[in-house]
């Protein structure tokens, strides 16, 4: 695909980030479930912590875009059965992440539909930081729980 973003950017500090354009990742909350993680398969960036299901965005396409795509192709996430609450961006000038927060409508099963996860799972709010965390979501999520809760 030509407007792929599949691919590396470099810091100027020789620092490595997925997405030519930037990527964006789904946290899925569900009032009683918790928030959907994904367990990163080892031989991803950061692989064997935990995260959000997402990537690098395409050329031409938005931060919300992004994240609902990668979300349905990596968990299954159904569209249809989320509502945007808000949004928080880390913005490196040469790169940026989105993480994209929604509320889901509804109780569904994740399925893990390709390799870049181990598992799947609903974790209560809570137990979130007995995980060992991607190190990006880690420093995001104390500002983005208190912003759910």
């Amino acid at each position: 695909m030509s407007g792929s973003g599949d691919n590396w950017v470099y810091a100027p500090d020789g620092a490595r980030f997925w997405g030519r354009f930037g990527a964006a990742g789904l946290l899925v909350h569900h009032h009683e479930l918790g928030v959907l993680l994904q367990h990163r398969a080892v031989w991803s960036h950061f692989g064997g912590s935990w995260g959000l299901p997402g990537g690098a965005r395409h050329e031409h396409e938005t931060a919300l875009e992004a994240a609902i795509r990668e979300a349905e192709e990596e968990a299954g996430v159904p569209a249809h059965l989320l509502r945007v609450r808000f949004t928080s961006v880390l913005d490196l000038g040469f790169w940026s992440y989105t993480t994209v927060v929604v509320r889901a409508t509804a109780r569904f099963e994740p399925v893990i539909s390709d390799q870049e996860s181990i598992a799947l799972r609903w974790v209560a709010v809570p137990d979130v930081d007995e995980l060992p965390l991607h190190p990006g979501f880690a420093e995001s999520w104390p500002r983005i729980r208190a912003r759910l809760e």
